[in-house]
């Protein structure tokens, strides 16, 4: 009986490793046509009433739209703010990265004017990616001028800290729920951890020398994730030991994976940005796999940035194709 019932299993065994693996599934995407034409609009958010914010890097505005009518609305900035990210508070005021004006701006969309916070030293020159605590305090990366600091919303204060590693690029940032600031860093192998006091950091070396992370998200698990943009691969970080582990993207190193955001579900949402049209591809840590993957209808050209929205449990982002996009999760 015992010799039955392993040769049952041993031949069910034998067939599972000839079966073809599941095809991963497409999803729904919508996109919707920025009226202004060859802005680079990206890196939207999702106001309390459902409505999105975006940033146009080049067109110098802030953008609104209205997804249940499609209809648009643009706040003028100065002229070559190129602006690279934006945020919303609580208050509903939007936090603008100005990139090339050497400032983090507030707009207020009830009247469109804006408050500048401008970086305390000349060489501070490209505030980055924004990222607001649970306090509505805001950390942000620079990349060129290899600083990673924090703007205390309250009094208008800028703290700054210097990179010890040379051209480390700060680039992706996020929060976790301890108030530690957590940035990638373009130029080199490293993840970095900011305290959030102290803004003390701490570096946490990828295995690989050639790895390059782009940007970051975090599970609800506590795990760091990052996208490789250099290698073709999604990494995961566990903050209490250092180990990493990484998966191939499905493209390899043709990938180049830039967005990520981790989804309600424990799951993790990535751009691959090196084929064209762009992919989006869901992950899955529990079953190590690419379960989907979808081409941006629009073609995308790059995505750089999304956002998961757990209310209606989309995702959301920006494309060189000069599209808003939204994401359909299953």
């Amino acid at each position: 009986m015992v010799r039955r019932l392993l040769a049952a299993v041993f031949v069910v065994a034998a067939l599972a490793a000839v079966l073809p693996a599941a095809e991963p599934v497409a999803i729904k995407i919508d996109e919707w046509k920025v009226p202004w034409e060859k802005t680079r609009p990206r890196d939207p958010s999702v106001a309390q009433d459902g409505t999105i914010f975006f940033v146009g890097q080049q067109g110098d505005y802030v953008g609104h739209l209205n997804p249940a009518t499609g209809e648009f609305k643009r706040y003028e900035l100065e002229e070559g703010t190129g602006p690279h990210t934006q945020i919303l508070d609580r208050q509903g005021y939007v936090w603008i990265a100005g990139n090339r004006k050497g400032y983090i701006g507030r707009l207020d969309p009830k009247t469109g004017e804006v408050k500048k916070y401008p970086m305390p030293v000349a060489d501070a020159r490209d505030p980055h990616t924004l990222a607001m605590d649970a306090k509505g305090d805001i950390f942000f990366t620079m990349q060129g001028a290899n600083y990673v600091g924090k703007l205390e919303t309250a009094t208008g204060n800028i703290r700054l800290v210097k990179m010890i590693t040379e051209d480390a690029r700060p680039y992706g940032i996020l929060v976790d729920p301890e108030g530690f600031a957590w940035f990638n860093q373009l130029g080199t192998n490293k993840v970095g951890r900011m305290e959030p006091k102290s803004l003390e950091v701490k570096n946490y070396t990828l295995p690989n020398e050639k790895a390059r992370d782009r940007r970051i998200a975090r599970t609800s698990d506590g795990y760091i994730w990052y996208t490789d943009f250099a290698r073709g691969y999604i990494g995961r970080l566990d903050p209490k030991t250092g180990d990493v582990k990484e998966w191939a993207a499905p493209s390899a190193e043709k990938s180049r994976p830039y967005a990520i955001a981790a989804d309600d579900k424990g799951r993790l949402w990535f751009s691959e940005t090196g084929v064209q049209p762009v992919q989006l591809v869901g992950f899955d840590p529990k079953t190590e796999t690419m379960f989907s993957v979808t081409k941006i209808p629009s073609g995308g050209g790059s995505i750089r940035h999304m956002v998961f929205d757990p209310k209606t449990r989309v995702i959301w982002f920006g494309t060189d194709a000069n599209t808003i996009g939204r994401a359909h999760i299953p």
